[in-house]
């Protein structure tokens, strides 16, 4: 790119980070109390909702980590959107309504406190065990979203990784401190619809280019190699089967488990604003899907493997290659919007878990609602900066760093809502032996040979629900006591 294309591209980049600082600057000067600071005071239409859940569930995982999988893997790729689209239907058709209604029954902010008002002789050992696992995985899943900043501002302008990590980290720490869930949601609204355009723009321009040069795609396909012209990737029997698995395994993480997901369900305010947000939803996720598939395998037949040195850069080397400047910027845009907004609702999770679940609740300090909200923007600053020194320092791939974050926090919670939601015997102690296994299950199976056969997130979610089914009849609760 030349320099006035670069110039112009920065320009938009710009314009677009000087709005989202608005917005927080806008929700700052309001008053707000803890309920507004951590899931909106249910005060926030459907659609919003829906928006921000959306461009929050797609991350520079989506842009980045998956576009560049199925662009080396080839038509087998789409089993992993297959899972993950899945996940997305069975959360807003099943789950949304319950979590809707099981907030308003139980008067609870997050994942963690509804857990634990459900299981009241637990309730403090399960708000430490979440809590602290959260933490753990939220900051990986965090340093995943920065180093995904990185990445791609180096991508069009060489600027140097930390620096441009460090940038955008800070604006997405300052827009996140002000305004908490209200203005997250907000920003989120505005980044959906970016992103939503660059999965229509980027496939039309690739389908442009794939008949101006006349490349055929199932040709250029099977040059790959390795099964890519393969709906199933070449294989048969046991690997098959392997292969299916892990990538459809990806639903398993969103049956309510996501905390950043599931506080956009437990914000809605009735069944009218569910409906409108259901529609939005997967209206959105079927466009998004579609074009992201799209713009991998057109971009495996337009660009050799081999020619992209770092495989999860094929979007961003796409829109400079194929796009006028101008439209880059909108673009490249929308990439960093789906990494801010993930990012943003990560701190919040990040925040509410130290500030309401641990010093509020667990520990019992009394404090004004003011006062929570304070302490709340504190711990934005110090875990914003804890996950921007990890990603320096990793040097993180974005892929296994999501795919991990997914299987520890994802699979491990949604197994604990499903019972939840669904099985009247789930105990307390179930419930925290649960949590214990699914962290130690998801560090350990990713670290071992069994990674290569079936992936952590579909082991986490197994394990996690045969262990809190055992445990809870084994250990029932002598007296349920329910809030």
């Amino acid at each position: 790119m030349n320099f006035s294309g670069s110039t112009v591209v920065f320009a938009e980049i710009i314009v677009y980070i000087f709005l989202m600082l608005l917005v927080g600057v806008y929700f700052c000067r309001k008053d707000l109390d803890h309920a507004d600071y951590f899931l909106g005071g249910n005060k926030l239409p459907g659609w919003a909702l829906a928006f921000s859940e959306r461009a929050t569930g797609e991350s520079a995982y989506m842009f980045l980590g998956a576009v560049g999988f199925i662009y080396t893997t080839g038509l087998s790729g789409i089993w992993i959107l297959s899972g993950m689209f899945l996940g997305i239907l069975f959360s807003w058709l099943v789950l949304a309504k319950r979590f809707m209604k099981e907030t308003k029954k139980y008067n609870v902010y997050t994942l963690t406190d509804y857990i634990a008002v459900r299981f009241p002789n637990h309730s403090n050992v399960i708000r430490w065990f979440s809590s602290i696992i959260m933490v753990i995985f939220f900051t990986c899943y965090l340093a995943a979203q920065f180093s995904g900043v990185g990445k791609t501002l180096y991508s069009f302008s060489g600027l140097d990784i930390t620096v441009g990590t460090v940038i955008i980290g800070f604006i997405i720490i300052a827009y996140s401190c002000m305004g908490g869930f209200m203005s997250v949601v907000w920003t989120d609204t505005i980044q959906s619809f970016l992103m939503l355009l660059a999965f229509i723009i980027v496939p039309i321009a690739g389908y442009f280019e794939i008949q101006q040069n006349g490349l055929s795609i199932s040709t250029e396909l099977t040059a790959m190699g390795n099964g890519a012209d393969n709906w199933f990737g070449g294989l048969t029997g046991l690997a098959l089967g392997a292969m299916l698995f892990t990538n459809l395994s990806w639903f398993f993480g969103w049956l309510g488990g996501q905390p950043q997901l599931s506080s956009r369900f437990m914000a809605l305010k009735d069944e009218k604003e569910l409906k409108t947000a259901q529609t939005v939803a997967i209206g959105w996720t079927l466009i998004v899907y579609v074009g992201a598939f799209l713009t991998a395998i057109f971009a495996a037949v337009i660009y050799k493997q081999g020619t992209i040195e770092d495989s999860e850069m094929i979007l961003p080397h796409m829109v400079f290659d194929l796009l006028p400047p101008w439209v880059s910027g909108i673009i490249i845009s929308g990439i960093l919007a789906a990494i801010m907004s993930t990012a943003s609702s990560q701190l919040l999770v990040i925040t509410t878990s130290i500030s309401e679940d641990i010093i509020h609740k667990a520990m019992g300090i009394s404090m004004k609602s003011t006062t929570l909200v304070k302490i709340s923007r504190l711990m934005v600053i110090f875990s914003g900066l804890v996950g921007i020194v990890i990603s320096l320092a990793s040097g993180s791939i974005i892929y296994n760093m999501v795919s991990f974050a997914w299987a520890g926090v994802g699979n491990t919670f949604s197994a604990i809502i499903l019972l939840i939601f669904y099985w009247k015997k789930t105990s307390g102690t179930g419930v925290v032996v649960t949590i214990i296994t699914g962290f130690l299950s998801a560090i350990l199976w990713s670290i071992s040979p069994l990674e290569a056969i079936v992936s952590a997130k579909a082991s986490t979610f197994i394990i996690c629900l045969i262990v809190g089914i055992f445990v809870s009849l084994y250990w029932p609760d002598k007296q349920r006591k329910t809030v």
